[in-house]
Parts: structure tokens; sequence; C-alpha cells
């Protein structure tokens, strides 16, 4: 595993006299208030909100127990006082985000989407001040979001006269104005939040504080797929403490190309979203939250589809080694208390008959269970490891520029295979890939971790020429990168750097094997000092639509680690261990030729409610598991090894074992211990617990009860 601890350039606001920040392992957002129902295992609670009633709802966390975090949009919200003018006393209402057809772009029930201002920025500042009046720890700013089909609004062609210096042109005229449009977009909402993390940094100095500020944001590939612009990687230079990675299924089923073949690849699309999110912290120290959804947003859909989807992202989310914070779900009021259909076959009934259900306590269970487990995620780094993968140490550069070529006149693929034509075929064969940040190619090590980069400026470009100059330093000292792109790209031409200032360059890319002294429009094989440069003359995203397409990628990747004597290793499951735990997932569309994998011992499962003891694991495709391994505790030593309940205030003394649980109240709590004998007895807030709710077998006492939201003590006898 490698974990880099060099300094990122960025803006960093000191914490007030030195504090350390609280773990904060596990967080939730709500814009409701605590109840029973709502008992989480937690360390932070994120209200939602800053309307005026956040001071009661965010009281109701903090009374029991819960560090509070607030959490409000930034592209959308109820923000009516500012578009009407009962803020400053000016209408905003042309800041709503506008489409070419004049109509402006909604969020949903009266709320628009923002073009945000100077002013606007303002105003979050003041709804921010009700926030840290109220005492919250941290201020999570969500979803900067500008879509690429609006920029027709009046208030961003004054926003153009004013950065650009000449007059708005409609995105949609050329691939110039649309790329530009997009460079805008992303400079208004850095600006926002910057203007936000000031003020929040300049009210910690007055007032002895340490308020942190986070940007709950989806990853660079999902707003690339779905059309949206946002400051990504740029907002660690503004003062952004961190992120929240928002991959949930909503985001991770959208529909990719694979071997010619269009469908959902909810686990593998989950897997380079989280990785892309955590390139965007490794090299600044700065904090990422995995966000985890047993619902989604969708109504519509079935409990068995929610759960399935969501335990496909649990994995991926799982399978990233340095990330143990993880927002365990957002909204909890629509999971335990919301109906849904039960399953598939419910949604062929018509929906005006449909019969919709609470949440079975299956996954009730399940859900705590996992829960718990998440918070023990941060592992000794001797204790993490693959246990099986492919060749590891090959990544994709990416760029945030990914979304500034999404739309007329000449949009990029629309299934970004410019992206998943590179990546996919290496997961789907086991090769745990990365999305690398290119903006950070400059800072020290950032680049180390990998022997291998694929490149393509294929629906992206690279942002500042510098960046050219210290990749092509990572290959002179023994990187290989493999170009895969046809210069064919129309955005090519837009106005940037490549072609101004003395520049002349037809393509970036000419620019970059200029810099490693590779003829401009070579194609093949080249020695650069110690390392290599491989260009292909084709479109990635047009692979993805050939059935040998994936081959072709694979083949070129596995010449590349031939060059530099990288073992080439492919699998067709991946499986990580973190401590006791093991994440473990079968691969589909992995190729027949690969043998199958499995694990033998002694595991409990999290996804199985029942937490039973199995002790063989077979990695068939699409086999998800997140396992407690048995044989990794001492053997004699009492100890929780899983429960579907939080629990606390463990203790052994005397041939006594106590320990607290509370839980979802009106759930099934159940707990496995390891003991070395049989229990004299089990009580449970000082009454025997019945017989027939424990049993005894093999070294595990398994104790049943019902959760409240009352803790309660669970004592065992000896």
């Amino acid at each position: 595993m490698n974990r880099i601890c060099s300094a990122l350039l960025v803006l960093t606001f000191p914490l007030v006299g030195g504090e350390e920040p609280p773990e904060e392992r596990l967080c939730f957002q709500t814009n409701g208030s605590w109840s029973p129902r709502l008992q989480l295992d937690s360390d932070v609670a994120i209200v939602y909100g800053i309307d005026k009633n956040l001071p009661a709802r965010i009281e109701s966390w903090r009374s029991k127990g819960y560090r509070i975090h607030v959490m409000t949009g930034v592209s959308w919200g109820h923000y009516q006082d500012y578009l009407e003018g009962r803020f400053d006393g000016t209408i905003h209402a042309d800041e709503g985000q506008t489409g070419r057809d004049g109509k402006q772009i909604m969020h949903g029930g009266g709320i628009y989407y923002i073009c945000p201002s100077e002013s606007y920025g303002r105003f979050l500042c003041a709804g921010v001040q009700r926030a840290l009046d109220s005492g919250a720890e941290a201020i999570h700013l969500e979803e900067p979001e500008f879509w690429v089909r609006a920029g027709y609004s009046e208030s961003f062609k004054r926003e153009w006269r004013d950065y650009y210096k000449e007059d708005w042109q409609p995105p949609h005229a050329s691939v110039d104005a649309q790329y530009r449009a997009s460079k805008l977009k992303y400079m208004l909402y850095q600006r926002t939040l910057s203007q936000v993390f000031r003020y929040v940094h300049d009210y910690n100095q007055q007032h002895g504080r340490a308020v942190r500020c986070y940007v709950p944001s989806h990853s660079l590939l999902n707003y690339a797929h779905w059309n949206i612009v946002s400051p990504e990687s740029s907002l660690l230079g503004v003062g952004c403490d961190g992120f929240i990675a928002q991959v949930w299924t909503g985001t991770a089923r959208t529909p990719n190309v694979y071997e010619g073949e269009r469908k959902e690849r909810t686990f593998e699309t989950a897997f380079l979203e989280y990785s892309a999110m955590q390139n965007l912290v490794r090299a600044s120290g700065k904090r990422v939250w995995y966000l985890n959804d047993p619902v989604e947003d969708n109504p519509r859909r079935s409990w068995s589809d929610y759960r399935r989807n969501w335990e496909n992202t649990l994995l991926a989310s799982l399978l990233q080694p340095d990330v143990w914070r993880y927002e365990t779900m957002p909204w909890p009021e629509r999971i335990f208390n919301g109906k849904y259909p039960a399953d598939d076959a419910a949604l062929k009934q018509p929906e005006a008959t449909r019969e919709r259900v609470s949440i079975s306590k299956a996954y009730e269970s399940e859900l705590q269970a996992v829960i718990r487990g998440l918070g023990e995620m941060k592992q000794p780094e001797q204790s993490v490891r693959w246990e099986i993968c492919g060749t590891q140490g090959i990544g994709v550069l990416v760029s945030d520029t990914m979304m500034f070529q999404r739309g007329d006149p000449n949009p990029s693929d629309k299934a970004l295979g410019s992206f998943y034509g590179l990546a996919m075929p290496l997961l789907k064969r086991g090769i745990p890939v990365q999305p690398v940040q290119l903006e950070f190619a400059g800072i020290p090590r950032y680049l180390e971790p990998y022997k291998i980069l694929l490149l393509t400026y294929e629906g992206q470009k690279p942002p500042k020429p510098e960046l050219h100059a210290h990749l092509a330093d990572w290959v002179k000292r023994g990187g290989v990168l493999v170009v895969v792109d046809d210069d064919k790209d129309p955005y090519n031409a837009v106005r940037e750097w490549w072609n101004a200032d003395g520049m002349s360059f037809r393509t970036p890319r000419q620019q970059l094997f200029k810099l490693t002294n590779v003829p401009e429009d070579a194609v093949g094989w080249f020695a650069v000092e110690k390392g290599w440069v491989l260009r292909e003359s084709l479109s990635p995203a047009a692979l993805t639509y050939q059935k040998d397409g994936a081959d072709k990628l694979r083949s070129f990747t596995r010449q590349a680690a031939e060059k530099i004597g990288l073992k080439w290793t492919e699998t067709n499951a991946l499986a990580l261990r973190r401590g006791p735990y093991i994440i473990a997932a079968g691969l589909s569309e992995s190729g027949p030729a690969l043998d199958a994998n499995h694990l033998d011992g002694r595991f409990v499962n999290l996804f199985d409610p029942e937490l039973s003891v199995i002790s063989r694991v077979d990695l068939q495709p699409d086999l998800r598991a997140m396992l407690v391994d048995l044989n990794a505790f001492p053997a004699g030593e009492p100890r929780i090894l899983a429960g579907s309940c939080r629990t606390r205030n463990v203790r052994l003394s005397l041939g006594t074992f106590t320990f607290d649980a509370d839980g979802i109240a009106d759930s099934m709590g159940l707990v496995l211990i390891a003991l070395p004998a049989a229990p004299t007895a089990v009580s449970v807030d000082g009454k025997e617990l019945p017989k027939e709710q424990t049993a005894f077998s093999n070294g595990i006492l398994r104790i049943r009860f019902s959760n409240t939201d009352i803790s309660k003590k669970i004592e065992i006898q000896r």
C-alpha cells in the first residue's frame, strides 16, 4: 500500500490553537430531528439545511451524544429570500441557470440551480453564520454544480463579459465557446466556495474556533458523465478541508460501454469513482469520507434493487485501502421509515396499485452489522494488503477539463468512453487501476506509486503546460506512458496554451512529446532515458464499441509492463485484507480463461443478517462479501466479533464480559462473541436472557435481543 505524505501546495487555514480535529470515522446526513428509529452507530450527525429550525434540529442530535456538522446546498436550495430580493434589497431572479431554450434549470419543487455571483456568495456566508452560531463543528457545502446545457442567462452573460473582456458567445456556437463557457462555470463556483471558506476562516480567528469546511461532491467521472461542471480538484487550493465522495447507486449505475455492450456496471463504476475522489486528497493529508446509500434517490425502485446495488457500491468503497471514513447513509428517515416495493417482481404491477412495504428486519440487521464494521476499517498499515488482485501500480490520467467537452456542438462520447475505454479493460481483469489527477502531477511524489500511466487527450485537455514537464520527468525516471489518442478530438482546436503565446502545436499531445524527445506524430515504442512512451493512434471511446477493443488495450498495457519487468497478472476477483476483515468481490465479464478464486478458513459475511459461520467463499462473478476472518483473532481471547447493533464500553474482569448495546428501535440485535468456553449465564439489563436467544458453538456465543435506542447492558458470566 502506498501512502503519500508530501505537502500539497494549497491555501491551508490552520486550526486555531493548533488543535487536531477528531477522527470522526462515521457520519450520516439528515434534515430531520433525532428519533428512536434513527439511533445510528456514528460519530457525527450532519444536520442538513440552514433554515430557522436549524438550532432546534441540531440540539436534538447533540443531546444524544453526536458531534454536529451542518450541510447545505451550494448550487440550489430554499433560497427564495435571496432570489426575490429580501436578502439585500436586490432581486436576483436572473441568476437561475438557464438553457438554450430560455428556460431555467430546476432542481425540483420550484427550486432552480444558481449561476453564482459574488452577492450570492455573501448570501451563503450569512446562512452559514446561523450554523456557526448554533455550534457546528464543520460546514459542508454540497454539490457545486453548473449544468453544461446552461450558460444563457443574463447573469452568466455579465460574468462572461467581466471574465473574458469580450462579448458573450452562445456555448453551442463552437467548441471554443463551449470550452470557455465551462471554464467560466468552473471558476464561478470556485470563487463562491472560496468566499465562504474565507468567511469561516475569519470567524475562526475572531472566535477562537476550529470549524472546518468540506465539500460533498460527486466524482469527476460522474459529473463529466452527467454533463455537469464542478470545481473538483481546484477546491483544495482555496481552503477546502476535504470532501465527502458522493458515490452511490444513482451515480454508479449510469451505463457505460464495454466490449460493445452498453449496460449498468455498478460495482466497477463505483470502484473507479471512489478511487478518483481518493486521489483528490491523497497527497494533501486532507479528509475524504466515502458515501454509501442503502436506498437511493429514485423512489420507484425496489428494496431488493436498493440492497443489491448498495452492496455493490459499499464493496467498491472498501476496496480503496487508504480510506477509513464513511458517510454511512444520507436521509436515514427515508431508509428506516420509508416504504418501497419489496422486490423487482412488484415493480411489474401498475404503480397506482403497487404495494409498498417497510424495510425488512433482515436488511435492518445487515445495515447495522455493516456500519459497525465500517467503524473498524482504520487498521494498522502492515495488516492491510491485497489477497487477490492483478498487477498493481497502473493509473489512468484524468483532468477536470473532462467536464468541459460535454456539450454542443461536438460533445465527447456520451458514455464517457475516452475514460472507460482505458480503465474498464484493466479493472475487469482484477487490476486495481486508479484515476490519477493530472492537475496534481507537480506535487512531489504524487506520481511515484505508478509504474504505468495511460493517457488520452480525447475528451479532456491538460489545463497547464507545466504539468507536461512533470509528466515527462516521471517518464525519464523510469515510468511508462501509454498514449492512446488519434488526435481527432475537435477540442484540440480551442484557444488554449498549446496554440497561443508563441506555441503552435496542433494538439497538446505534440507538446508533451517534444518534451520527451519523441517525434510529434510518431506511433509505436520510444525509449525516453530510463522510461518509455508508447503511442497508439486510436480512439479510446471507439475501442469500447469494439468486441476486441478491451483486448487491444490490455495488450498495450501488458507490453508496457514487460518493458520494465513488471509482472503481469490478471484475476477474476478482488480481495483486500483490512486487519481481520476481508473485502471480496467476484468479477463478471472477466474472461473464461481465468481460474476461479476461493477463500478457505472461518468467516462471517456481514451481508448475511444471520451472521452465519462459513468455511469457504467461492468468488463467483458478482459475489459480494464483507468478511470477518475469525482466524485472524487470537485464540481464547474474549471479544465481540460482529453485531447488528452499536456496541460500546466493552469490559473484561473477574470472569465477566460486559458491554453496552443500542440500535435502531424495533430492529433485531444479534451479537457474536468469541469465548474460550460456554458461558454460565447471559443477562440483559440484569435479566437473564432466555436460552432460546443464546447459542454457543465452536468458541462463538450468539445472543439475540430486541434493539432499542436506549443502551442495554449485556453481561456474560464465564
